[in-house]
């Protein structure tokens, strides 16, 4: 990994960003989840204290469709965030006479033109998918344009926890940017429960939503988890309200750190819920922005609740916007809770197709497509699935096309969704297929629905097979 030859490649594209004409109008173009939205709004940052005026969208995915819509408007630089690097060679098709920049940090095509500033870990030998988010390529470049920018480091581990970049603990670039992050009083490093909710829910809920890790007889029982704080001598309520984790004394999460650890003993890693917990401290209290899971989830949420501005608002500070973000979170919730339920009743039909090693859902319109991979994601994590299952999960866009979104259940490092997901969308025209090594996903048009099912099944019973001999 060639992390100097990465950086000099930064300070080069901050070179020649500088050279730009700063009386033209940027047209930015960014990704809809959490990576994307810190990403944009880094760069926000930067064109905001470099007086540069700019036009932005956010897109679910870079889609022919919307480079040739591009091609149309009278842009002379385009910027692309946490997008882009997969299609080179059609940006340089449609765009080829414009000044393009693009930071991401998904697999690259091997395309070169003078006109395109292309800043990627992975043509450093960097695995994007683990070292660096899309926030963080976009933090190293805006910190080599104006060194102000290290300020807002905290925004990028943002992005690199809602990308899943942390595990208990960063990688060398994303603790760079972790430390800049400390260094500015941004952000603090604590050690204690990571269970996501210690803001903002109370215990119980806490502990009875808590998959990752699994409690046993905890997990997925209200009763179990109001029972269990009994037992272990902590009340769950304080007068008439339900206690939040950050309610707690210390003796308190003491008894419920040991508790939690024999309640696991029979698990592997039961020790595993105690590790590093990333705060904002200049959040207010019991709010969903103080503890970065949260605030990146807070991100995704308005990403695909269709309102990523509220999310970059709520990145860039505005204390109104904050608030609207919140609410955002709350019907992103319920849109997640509505699709849990779908799934639940509907797992024995038609739509559901259960096989040894996986499960393809498809959704059609009943759920919002843009968390068809957050379903995936969730039942990916129960505890009835078996390690290794792939979850594909489908559901209809508004413009006549299908999302695709790929998981697979378990921690296996060696399973690559996206190269998956392309053996499937590279036998049916007109699919694009896109993503990391761990969340992969595709664009399929409605009229190869059927073809693409059944390619699918092919593909993921031939490697649940191949999984199985092994």
């Amino acid at each position: 990994m060639d992390f100097d030859g990465f950086k000099k490649h930064v300070r080069d594209a901050a070179e020649k960003f500088s050279q730009l004409d700063k009386n033209e109008v940027v047209r930015l173009i960014s990704h809809l989840d959490a990576d994307g939205i810190a990403a944009s709004s880094l760069m926000i940052k930067l064109l905001n204290k470099e007086n540069m005026k700019y036009s932005i969208s956010i897109v679910t995915q870079l889609k022919k469709e919307v480079i040739d819509t591009l091609a149309l408007e009278p842009y002379k630089y385009f910027i692309f965030t946490d997008l882009g690097s997969g299609q080179l060679s059609y940006l340089k098709e449609k765009l080829g006479d414009k000044k393009i920049l693009i930071f991401d940090h998904h697999e690259p095509e091997a395309v070169e033109s003078q006109n395109i500033i292309h800043v990627n870990p992975h043509m450093f030998g960097i695995d994007g998918s683990r070292e660096i988010s899309g926030a963080g390529v976009v933090y190293f470049f805006t910190k080599a344009v104006n060194q102000d920018m290290e300020k807002f480091a905290h925004i990028a581990v943002i992005g690199a926890i809602g990308d899943v970049q942390e595990d208990n603990g960063f990688s060398k670039l994303n603790d760079e940017i972790l430390k800049d992050a400390v260094k500015h009083g941004n952000m603090k490093v604590i050690q204690g429960l990571r269970i996501f909710g210690a803001q903002t829910r109370p215990v119980h809920k806490v502990l009875e939503y808590c998959t990752t890790p699994y409690i046993p007889g905890v997990t997925g029982s209200e009763s179990g988890a109001i029972q269990f704080l009994q037992q272990i001598g902590i009340n769950p309520k304080r007068g008439t309200e339900w206690k939040k984790i950050v309610h707690l004394d210390q003796e308190e999460m003491q008894k419920l750190c040991t508790g939690i650890i024999m309640k696991r003993l029979g698990e592997k890693n039961p020790e595993e819920i105690l590790g590093n917990v990333y705060i904002l401290p200049n959040e207010e209290k019991e709010s969903p922005t103080r503890d970065v899971k949260e605030f990146s989830t807070l991100l995704n949420a308005c990403g695909r609740m269709n309102k990523a501005s509220l999310g970059i608002g709520a990145c860039l500070g505005d204390t109104k916007t904050k608030k609207r973000a919140i609410q955002s979170l709350l019907e992103y919730k319920k849109e997640i809770v509505n699709a849990i339920k779908w799934y639940e009743k509907n797992q024995n039909s038609k739509d559901v197709i259960k096989k040894d090693g996986y499960i393809i859902i498809n959704a059609r319109d009943k759920i919002l497509p843009t968390i068809a991979g957050t379903l995936g994601s969730i039942i990916s994590r129960s505890n009835d699935i078996k390690d290794g299952t792939y979850i594909l999960s489908m559901a209809d866009l508004l413009d006549g096309t299908i999302k695709a979104s790929l998981r697979v259940a378990g921690l296996n490092q060696e399973v690559d969704l996206r190269a998956t997901i392309k053996s499937i969308t590279d036998r049916i025209e007109g699919c694009e297929a896109g993503g990391h090594m761990h969340a992969a996903g595709a664009m399929i048009p409605v009229e190869k629905e059927q073809e693409f099912i059944k390619i699918a099944n092919e593909i993921l019973r031939k490697i649940s097979l191949e999984e199985n001999v092994k």
